[in-house]
């Protein structure tokens, strides 16, 4: 049997993770969160006592939900980590493409704009989704730079950081632009960047003979 409670509360957070992507922090209303999720104001402040912790909570379920697509995402199952980082750059990709702006944009990405330097809690809250999820693809970018000898000044935290600089750099192009074609085209030029920098390592010359469907794997 579902428990109610916890129905209605992760109700609250999916309603927030939608209305907060379209509107912003800062434009969204507790009554915007409640409509959307079908709910009362009573339920709401049952499980909430303000806007803000409702927000705290969102950007957990964020990385809980986001976290579980990714991980079971096909390109995880790619025995070779390079293939796994650029597979999971084509995946992201591929996310953006048929859906509206306020489905493939980031949430916590989208907060931390609003409020880095008026809400700490907020911030630190998107600083940890965030960085979590680098964490993630830094694992394999640090096993790709052990199995094929990359020795460079740049680290697997900074490429798997700047991963996501480029990301959301991209989603905040796409809502200039009013739609996905230019976020597409950068996360183009992030593919085309990781596979240079292992093909400057001599040691990862072999990448020029290797089958481009291996590294171009539809994992989508």
């Amino acid at each position: 049997m579902i428990d109610s409670r916890h129905e209605s509360k992760t109700k609250f957070l999916d309603a927030a993770m939608h209305v907060i992507r379209v509107k912003g922090y800062s434009a969204t209303r507790i009554e915007d969160v409640c409509e959307e999720a079908g709910l009362t104001k009573g339920s709401f402040f049952h499980h909430f006592r303000s806007k803000e912790e409702l927000a705290l909570a969102a950007a957990d379920h964020w990385s809980e939900v986001t976290g579980g697509v990714f991980a079971s995402a096909p390109y995880r199952e790619l025995p070779d980590p390079l293939d796994r980082v650029l597979a999971y750059v084509d995946f992201r990709k591929a996310i953006l493409q048929g859906r509206t702006l306020c489905d493939f944009t980031c949430l916590v990405g989208t907060m931390v704009q609003e409020v880095y330097d008026t809400n700490p809690p907020i911030r630190e809250a998107c600083n940890k989704s965030i960085s979590t999820h680098a964490a993630t693809v830094e694992a394999d970018i640090a096993e790709a730079m052990q199995k094929y000898g990359v020795d460079a000044e740049w680290t697997a935290q900074s490429l798997a950081l700047y991963t996501q600089a480029t990301l959301q750099g991209a989603f905040i192009l796409a809502k200039a632009k009013g739609g996905p074609e230019i976020a597409v085209a950068c996360i183009d030029h992030l593919h085309r960047y990781i596979e240079m920098l292992f093909t400057q390592s001599d040691s990862r010359r072999v990448l020029h003979d290797r089958s481009s469907t291996a590294r171009r794997q539809d994992t989508f």
